[in-house]
């Protein structure tokens, strides 16, 4: 996890603050949470004590528990079809009313 552009210039110091999560609602109070926390402790010492700060953050951006758990849903349907515990219409659930939301 690198901080700092491999090589330094001029350009990349008027472009690098435009690579961050501060605009998305989502991620943006995780990123501050963790550059605060790297900030105190340094980068060095700041992989091993904001570590916890640093998965959540990239649980955020990435989302790897969130897919890994739609696809374990998914073949979970998907065999019980082949099991013949579900049918083909039953596949998937029934799609919200179109004035639902």
């Amino acid at each position: 996890m690198s901080l700092t552009p491999f090589l330094r210039l001029p350009l990349t110091d008027l472009t690098g603050c435009l690579i961050n999560h501060q605009t998305y609602d989502k991620c943006g109070k995780f990123e501050m949470k963790m550059m605060d926390c790297l900030e105190a402790y340094g980068l060095e010492r700041g992989k091993k004590e904001c570590a916890d700060l640093i998965a959540d953050f990239q649980e955020c951006v990435g989302m790897n528990k969130q897919l890994m758990r739609f696809h374990a849903m998914r073949n979970e349907r998907y065999k019980q079809w082949l099991l013949g515990e579900r049918k083909k219409a039953e596949l998937f659930a029934e799609a919200p009313r179109v004035d639902a939301y």
